[in-house]
């Protein structure tokens, strides 16, 4: 890692990608610097931590098969109960103005996030971080506990002229996708709604809706 971009050339990959279609990879690992992205011993000087390997490119990415991505466009669809836009959405298996990774807190109504917050534990066993215990006492029995980050993660995206690292290096960070529907004609690369760009396969019409990619980037995970 950092993560791959099919698409792109190895000189692109070792920059910062945007080459090829869209698609999703780990926070903690698919951004150039993130925290697990690759590392390698310091050979130049004394001993020391491991440092960024740059140019160690793998896959950074998720591979769940479970349809998260920016790539495929949702149509609307008529049921009585719910707008059209809606339906589409809850038909896919996803809820409007979701942010995948993100842990949902509320929702306006069926189908429609209101409230969402960083929770690793929503991607990572544990929360993908453990810390020196902080109960002194248990320390020798129980040296480390867990600690999920409350900042920075979110399942990001990136190709189809999405950037793959964002924010400042050389600890870079990628860019979440959010649940967005056009308000009319979309072209690629062009916003769907306020802060989300349309990274699909083709150019949206009134109504289709699509994981969005954010134009911020994520913060630095913590």
């Amino acid at each position: 890692m950092p993560a791959g971009l099919p698409g792109a050339t190895l000189a692109q990959n070792q920059a910062n990608p945007s080459q090829g279609r869209f698609v999703t990879m780990d926070p903690l690992s698919g951004p150039k610097g993130s925290p697990f992205d690759a590392k390698k011993p310091p050979y130049a000087g004394p001993p020391g931590p491991a440092v960024n390997d740059p140019d160690n490119i793998s896959t950074g990415g998720l591979s769940t098969g479970i349809g998260l991505t920016g790539w495929n466009v949702i149509g609307p669809l008529s049921v009585p109960e719910l707008s059209n836009t809606v339906a589409g959405i809850a038909r896919a298996g996803f809820n409007d103005n979701q942010v995948p990774g993100d842990k949902i807190t509320a929702y306006t109504s069926p189908f429609v996030v209101n409230t969402q917050i960083v929770d690793s534990r929503m991607l990572y066993i544990g929360g993908g971080r453990m810390i020196v215990n902080p109960t002194v006492p248990d320390r020798p029995s129980v040296p480390f506990v867990p600690s999920h980050y409350t900042a920075g993660v979110a399942i990001a995206g990136a190709g189809n002229g999405g950037s793959r690292d964002g924010g400042a290096g050389p600890a870079f960070t990628g860019f979440p996708m959010k649940m967005v529907t056009a308000a009319g004609a979309v072209a690629i690369g062009a916003v769907v709604e306020a802060g989300f760009v349309n990274r699909a396969n083709r150019a949206l019409v009134a109504n289709e809706s699509v994981f969005g990619s954010d134009i911020a980037a994520l913060a630095a995970p913590a």
